[in-house]
C-alpha cells in the first residue's frame, strides 16, 4: 500500500466521522503572521508607548529621589557638626544647629519637585530657580568639606564631597531626563500620525466574492487634523492650553502640547487683523 492510498484513506476516515480536515501548515503560518502584525501595530501605539514611559519614568524618580534622600541625610551630620562650632551637646546652640540642613535640604526638594511637574510638560524655569537650586548645592557642599580643607585632609575633602556632588548632578540629570522622556513620547506620537497609511496585517486569502464586503480601515488622524478641529473650535477670550485642546480634539496628552503651541503661534499672528477689523 503506498503513502498516497494511506493518506487518502485517512482523509476519508476524518470526513466518515463528520470532522472537517484541520488547516494546513500555510494557513498556520499566515494566521501566526496575521497576530504577529496586529501585536507590532499595538506595539508602536502611541498610548502604549506613553504608557512604557510613563513606568520607565516613574522607576527613575524613584531612584533619583531616594539617591538624592540618602545623600542629603548623610550631609545632614556633618552640616550639624559645621554649625554647632563646638558647642557642648544638648545645649541650644547645639540643638538649633540641627535646623540648618534640613531648611536647605527642604528648600532644595521644594524646588526639584517643582521641576518635576515642568519637566514632564517640558515647562522650561526661570533663572532664579536655577540659581536657588544651585546656591543650596553649592552651600551643603561648603559646608561639609569646610572642616577637611581647614585640616589639609584630602581623604575627609574626597568622603565629603562624593554625596554633594552626586546630590548635584542628581538634581540636574533629573529635570533632563524627565524632558527627554516626555520628548520620547511626543517623538512616538508625531511618527504614528505622519504615517498616512496603516500597517496592514497578512491575512489568510478569502473567496473572491467575500471581498467586496471587507470594512475599510479608517485612516489614522493627521496632526493637520487635530490642529484644523482646534482651530474651529476656538473662541474669543479662550485660553489655548494644552488640557483645553485635549477637551475639544480628544488628541493624546504627548501631543496637546505642539498642538496648543502651534494653534497659539496662528492666533497671534492672526489676532491684530481681528481686532482691526472689529
Amino acid at each position: 500500500m503506498t503513502e498516497n492510498t494511506k493518506e487518502l484513506r485517512g482523509l476519508e476516515g476524518v470526513a466518515a466521522s463528520g470532522r472537517p480536515p484541520g488547516p494546513t501548515r500555510a494557513q498556520r503560518l499566515a494566521l501566526d503572521a496575521a497576530d504577529a502584525a496586529e501585536v507590532r501595530r499595538w506595539q508602536d501605539h502611541p498610548d502604549v508607548i506613553a504608557l512604557r514611559v510613563e513606568r520607565v519614568r516613574s522607576q527613575v524618580d524613584r531612584l533619583c529621589w531616594a539617591g538624592i534622600v540618602l545623600g542629603l541625610a548623610f550631609t545632614m551630620a556633618n552640616v550639624q557638626w559645621f554649625a554647632s562650632a563646638g558647642s557642648v551637646a544638648w545645649s541650644l546652640p547645639w540643638l538649633a544647629a540641627w535646623l540648618l540642613d534640613p531648611t536647605v535640604s527642604l528648600v532644595l526638594l521644594a524646588i526639584l519637585r517643582a521641576e518635576q511637574v515642568t519637566a514632564r510638560y517640558q515647562v522650561h524655569t526661570g533663572r532664579w530657580v536655577r540659581a536657588a537650586k544651585w546656591l543650596a548645592l553649592g552651600a551643603t557642599y561648603v559646608m561639609n568639606t569646610w572642616a577637611s580643607f581647614a585640616a589639609g585632609s584630602l581623604s575627609g575633602v574626597v568622603l565629603h564631597s562624593v554625596p554633594p556632588l552626586i546630590v548635584f548632578a542628581a538634581a540636574e540629570a533629573i529635570t533632563d531626563l524627565r524632558d527627554k522622556l516626555t520628548e520620547a513620547v511626543n517623538v512616538a506620537f508625531t511618527n504614528a500620525v505622519d504615517q498616512t497609511e496603516p500597517v496592514s496585517a497578512p491575512v489568510v486569502q478569502e473567496p473572491a466574492e467575500r471581498k467586496p464586503h471587507r470594512t475599510a480601515v479608517a485612516r489614522r488622524k493627521l496632526f493637520a487634523d487635530y490642529l484644523a478641529d482646534a482651530r474651529a473650535a476656538w473662541s474669543v477670550g479662550v485660553v489655548v492650553t494644552p488640557a483645553w485642546v485635549r477637551e475639544v480634539t480628544g488628541c493624546s496628552r504627548g501631543l496637546s502640547p505642539r498642538l496648543a503651541a502651534a494653534l497659539a503661534a496662528e492666533l497671534d499672528t492672526t489676532e491684530p487683523g481681528r481686532e482691526h477689523e472689529s
